[in-house]
């Protein structure tokens, strides 16, 4: 008999709305689409990543897996913003045993919360067991207990199980990479979601810096509905390029101009800080996923701001799928929005 393997649910809780994937293992490396689907939530329930109004997420989550006809109950979630903490630190070297130990008493220095209010994990960076080095280089990751029950008691709430929390970037990680072959060099995984951006910067297939930024699409409609008295649906469509009867599309795009003003000084400052912490500075390549990373012009935008070359992402290249179940248009069109999902779903451990 073959062994069963264990099948997750990813589970994207975001701002906007609430997503999930599930994908079936083929191989090593191997992975096929089995579900996808997506269910807007209104504007102001989840904000900043804080719930306001839980019942509405459980029913959307409900009603997703119902919609989706998905049988599973045990999925992968995320976290973001500003309850999570990930920091690259250097610490004398020491087994992995003595790290797991001392690992609470290191990160007090480095996290800016109570540390009994926190839960803290690590990961060992390739080569970090090195002896012949004095040092070694790890990921530290805190997130705050009122944060992680949270979103758990959401799941629990809609009658599934969750048995992994992680956090989105290396969700958007994994996704990467099992869709790229290994690049050399540095490349930074941008993801714009509606509340919150997410900067990964890879050296050589290393973790070198990760930030949750408090801006994404919501500021965009936020400014256009403000500026131009719009309702909220009017808001989302103009910018995303439609037309509105009575508005000039120049003052639509004098509002994006100056939220994509906000967003390329936020990677800027990222990349400028990156460059104080690595010999290998030059962040050489973009790859921009998420919903609000379809705004028009934004890429072009930042192209030109940043110097870099920058390409959209897609984490369905690799995963297989039937094109007489998934409609080929509608996967393309939906791709952006899934990094962080397909990453989650690929979980098993």
């Amino acid at each position: 008999m073959f062994p069963v393997r264990k099948q997750f649910v990813g589970l994207d809780i975001g701002s906007s709305s609430v997503k999930a994937v599930v994908l079936k293992e083929q191989g090593k490396g191997s992975w096929a689409l089995a579900h996808l689907g997506i269910e807007q939530l209104p504007p102001e329930v989840i904000v900043d990543g804080a719930i306001m109004d839980a019942p509405v997420v459980v029913d959307a989550i409900r009603r997703l897996f119902t919609k989706q006809k998905i049988k599973f109950k045990k999925v992968v979630i995320s976290v973001s913003g500003h309850a999570l903490i990930v920091k690259k630190i250097s610490l004398p070297q020491m087994s992995r045993e003595e790290l797991a130990e001392s690992i609470h008493w290191e990160a007090e220095q480095y996290i800016p919360f109570d540390i009994e209010d926190v839960n803290i994990d690590f990961h060992l960076m390739e080569g970090g067991e090195d002896k012949t080095s004095s040092e070694m280089d790890v990921i530290l990751v805190a997130v705050k207990k009122d944060k992680i029950n949270d979103y758990t008691g959401l799941v629990r709430q809609a009658g599934l199980t969750p048995v992994i929390v992680d956090a989105d970037g290396f969700a958007i990680f994994n996704q990467f990479e099992i869709n790229s072959e290994r690049q050399q060099g540095t490349i930074a995984l941008i993801d714009i979601g509606a509340s919150v951006m997410n900067i990964n910067v890879i050296q050589d297939g290393k973790h070198m810096l990760y930030r949750d930024i408090s801006i994404g699409g919501n500021q965009y409609t936020d400014a256009i509905q403000k500026d131009l008295n719009v309702s909220f649906d009017q808001a989302e469509g103009l910018k995303m390029g439609e037309e509105v009867k009575g508005i000039h599309p120049d003052d639509v795009l004098s509002i994006i101009e100056s939220i994509n003003e906000d967003i390329a000084m936020e990677i800027q400052r990222s990349f400028d800080y990156h460059k104080t912490t690595s010999a290998n500075a030059r962040v050489d390549h973009v790859i921009l996923t998420g919903g609000a990373s379809k705004t028009r012009g934004l890429d072009e935008f930042l192209t030109k701001k940043l110097g870099i070359n920058i390409e959209f992402g897609d984490p369905f290249k690799r995963i297989s799928y039937n094109p007489k179940k998934f409609d080929p248009v509608y996967v393309k069109e939906i791709a952006p929005l899934f990094a962080v999902g397909v990453g989650l779903g690929i979980r098993r451990d």
